[in-house]
């Protein structure tokens, strides 16, 4: 079976065929207010349109959008008497903390979207307020009178016995789209499980209307889903687990990231998949590290996605000067419609991929997707009013655009490094996405790093990670015991649960034997973080968080450990797309020679796939290929590896 990625972003969508162990590429403009047409067009231009043998891997950005923008589906809360404002209230938390007059922060769910019910229960388990028949029908007339397209279901400690929630579901089922929050995250904190359950409500229909669209516009092909945990799932069972495809996109990038350092040997890596809108950057040391105190649009996602950090810089972030007069970049983007000036589609501002073009960075001769040609001269009229706004060049102000830009980024790489307790300089840069190979050298110098990997096929990396996923499911409970109190039995009971439950969603989608992997998440008693472990035993669980708690944070204390949740995660891995070498050839010659700005002589212009394993190349030059270029800096040297990534050194 033919196997395409398919990655959706802002400004491009991205193709990696994978096919009797040979890879194609491809790249079409997105289109955002319909995802699907840039996919199926993307298809055509392919030649796969009537494969009868083809399985879509799609990393989609609907859900992510849905939330950004404020428009998921109509959507009633449904929890305990007198908890109504639980989603308003949150933990009260101040997003400006010296701002005595903040502007009011609209509430999730309008308060007349809030119904209150009976079914509550106690932190033992035991019945406070029990659930009535005539609760139920009085809620269910409420919610037909509302006429929602959905319904979120919470209601306190579910998590240790859903019983209640399973009986307002199975009222409303029928009526509308129905999510219980013990199904979305049987997890404590009413307020971090009421947010997920009410998100995966919000975007659940879009999801599943989109994805059923496109199933039908794909014919034959079978359609999986990546996971923001890095897993992904079958087409038709998406819509219920909208809230856990957030960070599709992102997630296909880490796993191409993580498959490609292990084929170059790089063990740790310091990512940033910089697109046209914004970039993801992340730290990989073996595993894909994933994290449950995410945030999107301000709300707390507490579900299992890779632990990233986003910010608004691309290659389309625009450039301006605010009422002070200071140069700003981002996070307002060009998008894919009108897109940069020099797309020659009516854009008008300048964007850091003018700057790249005005400094001689990008080619004049390059070619976008779809065989699209740069307009420079309007690339270089979109930088005069800013440039004469501060006083400078047109070089200058592209120059001191891309200054900013690559510090947004090298901010972001510190928050995930330097903040946590990471050394940057025992790391290996590794940029992809459309933009990210330009701004590697500039950022690489900006955190001391020395060594950095291009990865083959950077530009369509995270469509190519889409490959590399398994089906699997990521599942999880609350104990919330001590660990002194509790018993092996008890421990294991509740896991062979869970992975009886993984198994039953992953035998639908024909996997018969998956894999699985226990894990616990631990804190002292009292704390409120935790930190998560692979299970071995309630015997080694105390130690493992001593060493644990002490690698982290340097120090442990001498008090009791809690085990706060378990975790089980199913994977029915898929063979990962081997990489097919360079052709052998000869040292390639330069195509061409360019100025670059601030570069006395001009600059050799070589294209990757002339490049054979082996040859070696002192910057400056650049390396062009159909879906990124590559930047390499004064100072730098590189090397192609067996694959055909490009080994980065600062020599400088």
């Amino acid at each position: 079976m033919k196997r395409l990625g398919v990655d959706t972003g802002g400004t491009f969508t991205d193709f990696v065929l994978w096919d009797s162990g040979t890879l194609r590429v491809h790249k079409v403009l997105s289109t955002p207010q319909a995802p699907e047409r840039a996919i199926l067009q993307g298809i055509r231009e392919m030649g796969l349109e009537d494969e009868p043998a083809l399985a879509v891997i799609h990393g989609s950005t609907v859900a992510t959008n849905a939330v950004l923008e404020g428009r998921g589906v109509r959507t009633v809360y449904v929890t305990n008497r007198g908890l109504a404002d639980v989603l308003t209230i949150g933990r009260q938390a101040r997003r400006e903390l010296y701002n005595l007059q903040p502007a009011p922060v609209p509430e999730p769910v309008p308060p007349g979207d809030c119904l209150e019910t009976g079914g509550r229960l106690g932190a033992d388990g035991s019945v406070l307020e029990d659930l009535t028949p005539a609760d139920l029908e009085a809620l269910a007339d409420r919610v037909r009178a509302l006429a929602p397209e959905s319904v979120a279901v919470n209601l306190l400690f579910s998590w240790l016995d859903d019983r209640f929630e399973r009986a307002v579901e199975a009222a409303l089922s029928g009526s509308c789209f129905v999510c219980r929050s013990s199904a979305v995250l049987a997890e404590y904190r009413e307020y971090e499980r009421g947010i997920a359950t009410w998100l995966n409500a919000y975007v659940g229909p879009l999801m599943q209307g989109y994805l059923d669209r496109l199933a039908r516009s794909l014919g034959g092909a079978r359609l999986t889903v990546m996971q923001s945990h890095g897993d992904t799932i079958e087409a038709a069972h998406a819509g219920h687990h909208g809230v856990r495809l957030l960070l599709s996109g992102p997630a296909g990038g880490l796993r191409g990231a993580r498959h490609l350092a292990r084929a170059a040997g790089e063990t740790r890596v310091l990512s940033f998949d910089m697109g046209g809108t914004s970039t993801d950057v992340a730290l990989v040391e073996g595993d894909i590290r994933l994290t449950g105190e995410g945030h999107i649009a301000g709300y707390p996602v507490a579900v299992p996605m890779v632990d990233m950090h986003t910010i608004g810089a691309g290659g389309g972030s625009l450039a301006w000067v605010d009422a002070g007069g200071l140069l700003q970049v981002g996070p307002r983007s060009a998008g894919a419609h009108p897109g940069p000036a020099c797309y020659g589609l009516g854009g008008k501002e300048p964007t850091v991929t003018d700057a790249n073009l005005v400094l001689g960075r990008l080619p004049p001769d390059t070619r976008l997707a779809g065989g699209m040609p740069v307009d420079i001269a309007a690339a270089r009229a979109a930088f005069g009013p800013l440039a004469d706004g501060l006083g400078l060049s047109v070089e200058a102000a592209a120059q001191g655009v891309l200054r900013l830009a690559n510090e947004h980024m090298a901010a972001a790489l510190r928050e995930i490094s330097l903040a946590r307790g990471h050394d940057p300089r025992r790391f290996t840069l590794m940029p992809f996405g459309g933009a990210g190979p330009l701004h590697v050298c500039e950022l690489a110098a900006s955190l001391g790093m020395t060594r950095a990997l291009v990865p083959v096929h950077a530009g369509v990396l995270s469509a190519l990670g889409m490959l590399a996923a398994p089906l699997g499911r990521e599942l999880s409970r609350t104990l919330n015991l001590l660990i002194d109190s509790a018993t092996d039995t008890a421990v294991r009971t509740v896991m062979d649960d869970l992975a009886a439950e993984g198994r039953a969603a992953l035998r639908s989608e024909g996997v018969a034997d998956p894999r699985v992997t226990r894990s616990v998440d631990m804190r002292y008693a009292g704390q409120s973080a935790t930190l998560n472990l692979p299970w071995r035993s309630l015997e080694d669980a105390g130690a493992d968080f001593h060493a644990a708690h002490e690698a982290r944070f340097g120090h442990a204390l001498d008090l009791p450990v809690e085990l706060v949740n378990v975790r089980c995660r199913l994977t029915a891995p898929v063979p990962e797309p081997d990489l097919p070498p360079p052709a052998a050839r000869s040292p390639a010659a330069p195509r061409a020679r360019v100025p670059v700005y601030g570069v006395s002589d001009p600059v050799p212009v070589y294209a990757r796939e002339d490049l054979p394993a082996g040859q070696t190349l002192a910057g400056p030059a650049l390396i062009t290929e159909a879906v990124s270029t590559t930047w390499m800096a004064p100072g730098w040297v590189c090397e192609v590896d067996a694959v055909g990534n490009i080994l980065l050194k600062d020599e400088g």
